[in-house]
């Protein structure tokens, strides 16, 4: 999944003065064992590295205690920024929150449940050095159920037939962005938010390595198979409009079908006369068509609901507190922003 680089001497792209080089972010739900580790091994990952760096967590309405774990590792630590969302938003929705608050030149963007490992994190610089704008991790095994494996291979097959495009179903999130890259990404205002897909649509210069794909360190994925159905049909009514084309496409093989059959039963009246007969085919005919018809408005409606949820725009997610501590007195502060935070490009907090 590579496009042509150009060489480079080193990961390009230089923050204002007094900022990260590098920013870590990533959304947390259901994390509450595992912040304090999550911390902890990015912090390792990256001092070796002698770079300015800051981790952007962002607690997307978790029903555990995850946000008293973010509180304490931001008060901890001057590299941690804490974002908590008003309530649950989707972990798509979380990472754009986290990618506005993020000030580095270059983003990675991981889960937090750390089957992401944050100790692949230098080797995204190290292949960033050849002049990459994008370098995403590619999950050769993954250490999910076949039945999870499975599902997400079919997706990225669907949305490849629709989108016309190739998607690499081994790719997800994780991943090295350069902030031109995470620009044009936050430039997308839509409601239904899909990172990798949109990391994509902006094309810019993209590879990827194989990363080792780790356990879940605590508890169980928050996607039950209805949230990951609701977001698949989501993402696939948002990114392409062919299931339209598709019910066009259907609606005259049906009057091509009935055409044929109206012929046939003319020429079959001509020869044996009119009989009793065809009662069946009747039946069957108008179940077909009435079922068709529900499909195809049942599809246009989406569509429109779709079209009618970008028409109020609503925020994209609402920030409820951001703790990060003040570089000056080292203290941390707590910052809370206005209820529409996320309707229109914000500005990172200082």
């Amino acid at each position: 999944m590579s496009t042509q680089a150009h060489s480079t001497n080193g990961p390009q792209g230089v923050s204002p003065a007094g900022e990260p080089f590098l920013s870590v972010v990533s959304p947390v739900y259901g994390a509450e064992g595992m912040v304090g580790t999550l911390v902890e091994r990015i912090r390792n990952a990256l001092l070796p590295l002698g770079k300015a760096f800051e981790i952007v967590l962002v607690e997307d309405g978790s029903p555990d205690r995850s946000w008293e774990g973010m509180a304490q590792a931001a008060a901890n630590y001057p590299e941690v920024v804490a974002i908590r969302l008003s309530r649950n938003f989707g972990q798509h929705r979380a990472i754009t929150a986290g990618l506005e608050q993020a000030r580095g030149a270059w983003i990675v963007v991981m889960d937090c449940d750390l089957q992401d490992k944050p100790e692949e994190i230098p080797g995204f610089l190290e292949k960033a050095k050849e002049g990459w704008d994008v370098v995403q991790g590619q999950r050769v095994f993954r250490r999910d159920s076949a039945i999870k494996r499975w599902l997400s291979t079919r997706f990225y097959a669907t949305m490849g037939l629709m989108t016309g495009s190739r998607h690499d179903h081994t790719v997800a999130n994780f991943g090295l962005y350069r902030r031109n890259v995470i620009e044009a990404v936050l430039a997308m205002r839509e409601s239904v938010r899909f990172f990798p897909l949109q990391v994509q649509w902006a094309g810019f210069r993209r590879t990827g390595i194989p990363v080792d794909h780790g356990e879940r360190e605590v508890g169980q994925t928050a996607y039950t198979f209805t949230k990951a159905l609701n977001l698949a049909i989501d993402v696939l009514l948002s990114f392409s409009d062919k299931p339209l084309r598709l019910t066009i496409r259907a609606g005259m093989l049906v009057m091509l079908v009935a055409f044929l059959m109206a012929a046939w039963l003319m020429v079959r009246t001509l020869l044996y006369g009119i009989t009793g007969e065809g009662w069946l085919s009747l039946m069957a005919s108008i179940w077909f068509l009435c079922g068709l018809v529900i499909v195809v408005l049942g599809m246009t409606g989406l569509y429109i609901g779709k079209a009618f949820e970008e028409v109020k725009q609503r925020p994209i997610y609402v920030v409820a507190e951001v703790l990060r501590q003040d570089a000056a007195s080292g203290e941390l502060r707590a910052h809370h922003p206005h209820a529409t935070a996320g309707s229109v490009r914000q500005k990172p907090t200082g």
